[in-house]
């Protein structure tokens, strides 16, 4: 039972530090925009409110493979706790494992009450 227990915790804490890369995308999005739009009201350039949008989509772009990344490793973790003690290997491969569609976790609920919201304020606020 030792054996399961230690590669639970080898996979929690892989599941872990995918979510907190998640949070950090979003932590690190919001200060990108804010300095942007600091910069913007500043000078009163609306143009470039423009470039507030290549860096959005791609934090939401990365953040969602690790969502992705994360799903697969849950599916992992469910995979293990059903396997018997005597055949933990400790593998971390997830490609054994039901795939997750990437597109599922891009469009997620999770993504879509963030980066689509922050997209939409910033077309609200390019044209007030």
């Amino acid at each position: 039972m030792e054996n399961k227990i230690k590669h639970l915790e080898m996979i929690e804490h892989i599941i872990e530090r995918m979510a907190k890369n998640s949070f950090q995308l979003k932590t690190w999005t919001m200060t990108l925009v804010a300095a942007i739009f600091a910069l913007s009201s500043k000078d009163a350039n609306k143009q470039a409110l423009v470039f507030v949008f290549i860096p959005t989509i791609g934090f939401w772009l990365l953040d969602s493979f690790y969502l992705q990344k994360e799903r697969e490793y849950r599916i992992l973790y469910e995979n293990v706790t059903k396997t018997d003690e005597g055949n933990i290997n400790f593998s971390m491969n997830t490609g054994n494992a039901k795939p997750v569609c990437y597109w599922k976790c891009f469009f997620s609920t999770s993504e879509l009450l963030f980066y689509p919201v922050l997209l939409a304020s910033f077309v609200i606020l390019m044209f007030v």
